[in-house]
């Protein structure tokens, strides 16, 4: 896999976690309701989501999606950290565990 796809890939994983935690955001903003839909975190949210499907797009056409499709894992690693960061949400050990599994997954995936 070329350093340009790779990108690629991770571009599109970023900007979906991207999307998850901006998302979060915005429901923690406003209460559930019409606000809700203009609210600022829940629209950037909305236009990562876009975003990504387009560059995952681009992605697919360069790399077979038995590659590409486990690498939206990295996002779970990418939101575990950011939640924890930025909304207090917990780390225990199982989740750290389960993070250690997924990276060697992905490691593997990309090698193969």
């Amino acid at each position: 896999m070329s350093p340009f796809t790779f990108s690629l890939l991770l571009l599109g994983v970023l900007l979906n976690a991207g999307a998850q935690l901006l998302l979060k955001a915005g429901t923690n903003a406003v209460p559930l309701g019409p606000r809700l839909a203009l609210e600022p975190h829940i629209l950037g949210g909305l236009a990562c989501y876009g975003v990504s499907v387009v560059v995952w797009v681009v992605a697919l056409s360069r790399v077979p999606v038995s590659i590409a499709y486990p690498m939206l894992s990295i996002g779970y690693i990418v939101n575990a950290f950011a939640a924890w960061y930025l909304f207090g949400e917990a780390l225990s050990a199982m989740k750290l565990a389960g993070i250690g599994v997924i990276v060697l997954g992905v490691f593997m995936v990309a090698r193969a």
